[in-house]
């Protein structure tokens, strides 16, 4: 299948890529469906919508962190496969609940936790499966399709999702995204071949724990934190990605409670702008090739937390709109462009036999941590204004270009990126 760049990267692959884009369709279209059911069905405050999110977020990655090091060592395509399956089931008990009149809020937590620790499963088998189907001269052609199609999602997932509601009721999202994850797993299985299994580097020893070393729960994090590139990516992109998403909260209570903007002009000042999303994926393997993959990622990793600082001084009516979606429109364009570079970089440095643990630790700390920050900013914006929080998360995002590696050896891959 060809796709942005016109290289066919195979059959599987584009069995691979059409599963994912389904899902990621899926996934955007039901975006923010639990906060939408709690307050509208369930008639939730806002304090157990904030709790209802970051609860799931949390408990549901410390549930993969077993998860990722007992896939690392059995075949990811059935791993894939399930973890499509069980997103399913669990989504398909909320419409079922509701129309039996059942459904709670306890249910609702349940079944975020089950599906974010799917989540993070499926989205570390699937970069241990990529790098098993495409040489290495392909991972960032595949990388930037995967990033153009999430931001496509992005784009069109969230305005038809609230069609939907508006028009089938507040379970149409969630029963669609169950479908989406049906579809995906269909796709997953259609990708013939053999896999090879990996099996563990590491010596056999210390204490096991349901056929898993104690270690194995480790082996994702000591690979980060001890990788001279990889460790400076690494706290850089959960810093960047924390203070981002902490401000994202706060800008809706901004736009929609204080400077009166209406649900369908907040939609569009964060639509838009994924644009950028499908011009910064395209970009970045041709800026990767012209200028290196190390001077990429510390370009564009410096120039996405450019844009953030300039959201604390959004106004009401239609400059405060242009204002955030040009704000959006630089961070989602210099995102996209370090995103997929990131990916294939990350992808490169880490050996076959860890690549599932690496990717789950990295998911799993970057939502930890997400769900950290965005409570202790919420406790912030009750003492200062959501205003001022927003501003100071702009402030310190100016700092974390501090953290990016100065310095790469370069190596024969990085030439036929």
């Amino acid at each position: 299948m060809a796709g942005a760049g016109g290289r066919s990267l195979g059959q599987r692959f584009g069995w691979l890529w059409a599963a994912y884009a389904v899902s990621a369709f899926g996934t955007w279209l039901a975006f923010d469906a639990f906060s939408l059911i709690a307050v509208v069905v369930l008639h939730a405050g806002a304090t157990e919508v904030a709790l209802l999110s970051a609860s799931g977020l949390a408990v549901g990655a410390a549930l993969a962190v077993p998860l990722g090091a007992w896939v690392e060592f059995r075949p990811k395509r059935p791993a894939l496969i399930a973890a499509d399956l069980i997103r399913c089931a669990a989504l398909l008990t909320v419409p079922v609940a509701f129309v039996w009149g059942g459904l709670g809020l306890g249910q609702l937590l349940l079944v975020s936790v089950v599906v974010a620790a799917a989540d993070i499963t499926f989205n570390a088998a699937t970069g241990a499966y990529l790098k098993s189907l495409l040489p290495p001269r392909d991972l960032l052609v595949a990388n930037g399709r995967f990033e153009a199609t999430m931001w496509t999602a992005t784009a069109l997932g969230p305005p038809l999702g609230g069609a939907a509601v508006g028009v089938f009721g507040p379970m149409a999202t969630v029963l669609a995204n169950a479908v989406s994850f049906l579809l995906s797993a269909l796709g997953i299985r259609a990708i013939d071949g053999k896999e090879a299994q990996q099996k563990p580097a590491e010596p056999s020893s210390g204490s096991r724990v349901g056929g898993l070393r104690a270690g194995d729960l480790k082996a994702g994090w000591r690979h980060l934190l001890t990788h001279p590139t990889l460790r400076p990516l690494f706290l850089n992109t959960v810093m960047v990605n924390s203070l981002i998403m902490a401000q994202a909260p706060l800008l809706a209570v901004l736009m929609l409670g204080h400077l009166g903007f209406a649900p369908w002009q907040y939609g569009l000042a964060f639509a838009v702008p994924c644009l950028g999303g499908l011009l910064g994926s395209r970009t970045a393997r041709p800026l990767a090739a012209r200028f290196g993959r190390h001077r990429v990622l510390l370009v564009a990793g410096a120039l996405r937390v450019c844009w953030p600082v300039g959201l604390g001084f959004v106004g009401p009516g239609t400059s405060g709109l242009v204002l955030v979606m040009a704000v959006e429109f630089g961070l989602i364009t210099s995102s996209a462009v370090f995103a997929p570079v990131l990916a294939t970089h990350r992808l490169d440095r880490t050996p076959a036999d860890r690549v599932t643990r690496t990717l789950s630790a990295w998911a799993v700390t970057a939502k930890t941590t997400t769900a950290a920050m965005t409570a202790l900013w919420g406790l912030l914006a009750s003492v200062t204004g959501p205003r001022t929080a927003i501003t100071l998360a702009g402030v310190l995002l100016l700092a974390t270009p501090l953290l990016l590696p100065r310095h790469e050896h370069a190596r024969r891959s990085d030439a036929l990126e």
